[in-house]
């Protein structure tokens, strides 16, 4: 797909209501959402080689995705990408025809009896796009996909510190590893592949991969390229290309723990539920107090001016009473991450981290306790 915005006299595209609706509802998440930049506020709609092209960036994020249909002209124009997606989504008829010509400033969408004019930008104020005629290496979309979904909810959302709001994405031969971490909890996923992956070592912010992950949801591969300072992902008729993260990464490897003094294997619904129903009384930052003593677990949250909760569990637990504090938001997530039915607990002392641990999944998670009230 050619990057250059090209002019032209005249556009003139019919194609499908409903693939426009859902081509346009893709490319629209990748709107600005700042205005100080107009354009960036728009979509950019290309007439190109039988097809119509859709593109929107953020100056972080790109998308891109083409639909067929009736094409005649070739070029570019920017219309307002809300108002375009709302107005696609109630048009009358099954087609669509969108017109531009250079001079207008609008462009024209008829649909059935409906016929409206959008105001327009000029193409050539629309920011340059990483190019995709790159090489790319194929990837099993369920693989990465889950890779992504188990690590992303432990990145931060902090702006201040840039680095910790992406994931880290290595390829190491045959073995893809991902990991992420807002400084209080961390997960780390290993995944093995069908074969080598591609050569790369770079933070890619979240945002991107979850996005990558809702438009791939259902594909059966990933398509994966780098280019200067960008990779870009492809899924069948849609591109997602990201700007990689400036910095360095923490060492995730010297954050996790070597020893423990307590190992716990256990079911991980059950002790997911109470984890669930506990949290609910654990507002305004208060902690969930995990009490393990001889063949049980004791959960309990209480806030003052809320309320209380206390629910037990049985386990498997030899060791001394051990008393130790988690945000619940945290620990749910991890339990979460889970897919298998038993989950490994992984324990030092109240003011250690913990780990969350699915060995068959090759997947650990990190959480930072949080100090009890006596």
């Amino acid at each position: 797909m050619n990057t250059d915005i090209a002019t032209a006299a005249e556009i003139r595209a019919t194609c499908s209501r409903n693939e426009l609706a859902t081509a346009l509802g893709i490319v629209a998440r990748g709107l600005s959402t700042r205005g100080a930049v107009q354009v960036l506020s728009g979509i950019l709609l290309r007439g190109e080689e039988g097809r119509l092209t859709l593109a929107s960036t953020d100056m972080e994020i790109s998308l891109r995705a083409a639909i067929a249909g009736e094409l005649s002209g070739e070029g570019g124009v920017v219309v307002p990408g809300r108002l375009l997606t709302d107005l696609a989504r109630l048009l009358p008829d099954d087609s669509v025809t969108l017109a531009y010509e250079e001079g207008d400033g609008v462009l024209s969408i008829t649909s059935g009896s409906h016929a409206s004019r959008l105001n327009v930008y000029s193409a050539e104020d629309f920011p340059r796009l990483p190019p995709t005629d790159i090489p790319l290496h194929t990837i099993a979309a369920p693989a990465l996909l889950a890779t992504i979904e188990k690590v992303a909810r432990a990145a931060s959302r902090d702006e201040s510190r840039p680095v910790l709001t992406g994931i880290l994405v290595r390829f190491e031969g045959d073995q893809l590893v991902m990991a992420a971490t807002d400084s209080y909890r961390l997960a780390v996923k290993e995944t093995q592949l069908e074969e080598s992956g591609p050569e790369l070592d770079a933070i890619i912010p979240a945002r991107a991969l979850q996005e990558l992950a809702r438009l791939a949801g259902s594909a059966d591969e990933v398509r994966l390229g780098v280019h200067e300072n960008h990779v870009i992902f492809s899924a069948g008729d849609v591109w997602l290309t990201s700007r990689r993260i400036d910095g360095q990464f923490p060492n995730y490897k010297q954050l996790l723990p070597e020893t423990f003094e307590a190992e716990i294997t256990t079911a991980r619904e059950p002790l997911l539920e109470v984890i669930r129903r506990a949290g609910v009384l654990a507002q305004r930052n208060a902690p969930l107090r995990l009490r393990f003593a001889e063949g049980e677990l004791a959960v309990s949250a209480q806030t003052q001016d809320v309320g209380e909760a206390h629910e037990s569990i049985p386990i498997d637990y030899a060791g001394e009473v051990l008393e130790i504090g988690f945000n619940p938001d945290f620990l749910r997530d991890g339990l979460e991450a889970v897919n298998g039915e038993t989950v490994q607990l992984k324990l030092i002392n109240p003011l250690r981290p913990g780990l969350i641990v699915s060995p068959d999944e090759r997947f650990s998670y990190l959480i930072m306790p949080i100090r009890l009230p006596d």
